[in-house]
């Protein structure tokens, strides 16, 4: 007996072809005219076996499938397989018809012609809408929730087979089908994998060990295509099976929250520890959570809080899918083996498959070329240290690069490295800690060059004297806030208005992770640079729609001339220059509004859970780490500013902190 199949070359189709050829008979597979060498490679991969499949060329969108009477003769009492359909929550209404509707339509239209034996609809767990409460497998009428145009389209071609065909059929409703549970190969991001990037994100923010709060939500319904296709073919083969319904779904009802942590572990990202039902809001009435919800405000910073996760807005329809009931698809597949697997035994894979293959930062324009290639970039504080590193960076990708600092013969060096590395570069002096000289600066590059596209507020200075050492020292606290705040103030608003006209641009300061631990001895530090990023913080919505980015790279200790006069950081971990300068680069490549390190960001989430543990912590450092001469108004003695062993582990267990 012949069999026949639509959707032989998508997902669920190929591993169910793998299994169609293990048993004897012809199998015709639907293909469009351009997508015939693609069904001969899978040919090939299948073996032997692949000789035994024949194209048939059609498209879902025409009449009988467009399949010729010539063909439709040789296909006579076949078993056909309708797979082909567009599962996608993300696809625009009219897709979903066309490729849902009409080709359901078209593939019944077919199997009358053909007198079809069975025929085998893949239809979708989407047809239950959002029922509230257990919705069994001979359950169809009874659906709610459908707005959503992907539930609409498969409860709506389900419905053409159940009351317009005349002839045998078996529907087969698989739940949120992910990658293959032994190689972990997948073919596109839906479902789950929309959450993937933010997983990922978590791991490279916070430590694994750090507990999370999420949301319980409903079933998750996951399941892996080896099982679907193994479930279609042993069900769509048993006898007696005729007009029922089967809802391929693992039936201990895995929740939304409980797979989300073992894709977290997985990841060996954080885990959502507490997770609250999501029936929580409940409380709320109804119509006063819809009417917050359709709020613009609300619905921008929902859309916009989305869109920075990766996840389309209409995904979050799936987020609490009903219970569904399986003692169908239970029964028929008793004694054959076939089961779905535990999902946290199968989940690395996953995971390793998505982040070696699906990751869209693995195909989408990373290099620093492409970022800043013929933009103006002015760095500050270029002469040396970090800016001195990002400035040749940038210049290597092709960069214009405003080089600026108080010595003209140290940028010169810095402007001749640039051009030996095939850049462009132009000096800037000027003094940032006087307003005046700032505003000189500004109208100088303005006039010469129209402005700047990214500006990259490095220069600082940095003061290590605790407050006790600090009464008569008012002057430390001027300096600092002259420098690092309101001098690199005086350039953003003096660069604004020329962005604002080109209608983007980009402002990196460079922080630093002190404002996340707030470390001793440097209070006067830590406050310019607080300043600074919180002026950022309140400016960049005002700045949002004009395309005009700021960024906040906190910055870890970095061993530059800056820190040499603190003996004891030769006995601290540090980051060079040049990883530094890293940091700074991929900002202006991804625009983020925030780089942090993992130690920076976990202080911040303590400081927010308890406050007056973050003191103990940083009095620990206080005790253990003493004032330096220079800041005791001292000259030093040899080894007098040795660290104890005590201290040097403390460092190494906090790396990065100004301590």
């Amino acid at each position: 007996m012949p069999t026949f199949v639509t959707g032989a070359t998508g997902f669920i189709g190929r591993h169910l072809m793998d299994l169609l050829l293990r048993r004897e008979g012809r199998i015709h597979a639907l293909v469009r005219e351009g997508s015939q060498q693609r069904l001969d490679e899978l040919r090939k991969s299948w073996g032997p076996g692949g000789e035994r499949v024949i194209p048939v060329v059609g498209d879902l969108t025409a009449p009988r499938l467009g399949v010729s009477d010539e063909q439709l003769g040789e296909l006579q009492g076949a078993d056909v397989f309708h797979v082909a359909a567009l599962y996608d929550m993300a696809a625009d209404a009219e897709s979903l018809g066309r490729a849902n509707l009409d080709g359901t339509t078209h593939a019944l239209e077919l199997a009358r012609a053909i007198e079809a034996r069975i025929f085998h609809h893949v239809s979708s767990i989407a047809v239950a809408g959002s029922y509230p409460g257990i919705f069994r497998e001979d359950m169809f009428e009874e659906a709610e929730g459908l707005e959503d145009p992907y539930f609409r389209s498969k409860h709506e071609s389900e419905g053409l087979v159940r009351n317009g065909y005349e002839r045998p059929y078996r529907i087969y409703r698989p739940g949120v089908v992910v990658g293959h549970s032994q190689t972990g190969e997948m073919d596109k991001i839906d479902g789950p994998y929309y959450l993937f990037k933010t997983i990922q994100k978590l791991r490279n923010a916070l430590p694994p060990w750090l507990p999370l709060i999420g949301i319980e939500g409903g079933p998750a319904h996951i399941v892996p295509v080896d099982f679907v296709a193994r479930a279609i073919d042993h069900i769509a083969h048993a006898e007696g099976l005729d007009g029922k319904t089967f809802h391929l779904v693992d039936p201990d009802h895995v929740t939304m929250g409980q797979s989300l942590n073992a894709f977290a572990r997985a990841a060996h990202a954080p885990e959502f520890a507490l997770r609250l039902e999501a029936n929580v809001s409940n409380a709320i009435p109804k119509g006063l959570r819809n009417a917050v919800a359709d709020l613009p405000p609300v619905r921008k910073i929902v859309d916009q809080t989305l869109e920075d996760m990766g996840i389309p807005s209409r995904v979050l329809t799936a987020a609490n899918l009903p219970r569904l009931d399986c003692r169908e698809t239970t029964a028929a597949l008793e004694g054959s083996g076939i089961e779905v697997p535990r999902l946290a035994d199968y989940a690395p894979r996953l995971w390793d498959y998505w982040e070696r293959n699906m990751d869209p930062d693995l195909f989408r324009e990373r290099s620093l070329g492409a970022a800043v290639s013929g933009k103006r970039v002015l760095v500050t504080g270029a002469s040396a240290g970090i800016g001195r590193a990002v400035a040749l960076a940038v210049g290597a990708a092709g960069a214009t690069v405003l080089l600026v600092a108080r010595s003209p013969e140290k940028l010169a060096d810095v402007k001749l490295e640039v051009e030996k590395a095939g850049g462009s570069a132009f000096i800037h002096t000027a003094d940032l800690s006087d307003l005046e000289s700032c505003a000189s600066l500004v109208e100088e590059v303005i006039a010469q060059h129209g402005g700047v596209d990214v500006l990259v507020n490095n220069a600082g200075r940095s003061i290590r004297r605790s407050v006790n050492l600090s009464f008569e020292r008012f002057h430390d606290f001027e300096r600092t806030m002259q420098l690092n705040y309101f001098g690199a103030l005086k350039l953003i608003l003096g660069f604004l208005p020329a962005m604002q006209k080109s209608r983007g641009g980009q402002i990196i300061n460079i922080s630093s992770m002190g404002v996340q631990t707030h470390p001793p001895r440097f209070a006067a530090y830590v406050a310019s640079k607080a300043a600074l990023d919180a002026f950022s913080r309140c400016a960049a919505p005002e700045f949002l729609d004009e395309g005009i980015a700021f960024t906040t790279v906190c910055m870890p200790l970095v061993r530059t001339e800056m820190i040499a006069p603190t003996k004891i950081y030769q006995r601290f971990p540090t980051i060079s220059a040049d990883e530094a300068a890293q940091l700074i680069t991929d900002a202006m490549i991804d625009r983020p509004k925030r780089v942090s390190t993992k130690m920076g960001a976990w202080s911040q989430m303590i400081y927010a859970i308890a406050p007056k543990a973050t003191d103990v912590i940083a009095g620990m450092a206080w005790k253990l780490l003493p004032d330096s001469s220079a800041a005791k108004g001292e000259k030093s003695k040899p080894g007098e500013e040795e660290p104890s062993t005590e201290a040097v582990a403390f460092a190494h267990l906090l790396p990065g902190t100004h301590w």
